[in-house]
């Protein structure tokens, strides 16, 4: 369920981020002096940035984070190289 409405927000976002209603239009000034298309993409940007936030908190593959990680040395391995003698 949670998987298929992050993939039903992020096909929306898709979806608006083709904002054909604000193409050929500079009015109304948002705050005064903001073009409309500007604001509406400032505003899209903010939630690309928070749907990505709650992608990687909710879909994020963790065997991923466990690939990366460098492995723990054994404790038999790690006797081993201390009694070795430097040189």
């Amino acid at each position: 369920m949670k998987r298929a409405l992050l993939v039903a927000a992020a096909l929306v976002l898709y979806a608006l981020h083709q904002d054909v209603w604000f193409w050929r239009e500079a009015h109304p000034l948002v705050f005064g002096f903001l073009p409309v298309g500007l604001a509406y993409h400032a505003l899209y940007s903010v939630a690309a940035s928070g749907l990505l936030w709650l992608l990687v908190q909710w879909a994020w593959p963790s065997h991923l984070e466990a690939a990366g990680q460098p492995a723990e040395p054994t404790p038999g391995r790690a006797a081993e190289r201390d009694r070795a003698p430097s040189a």
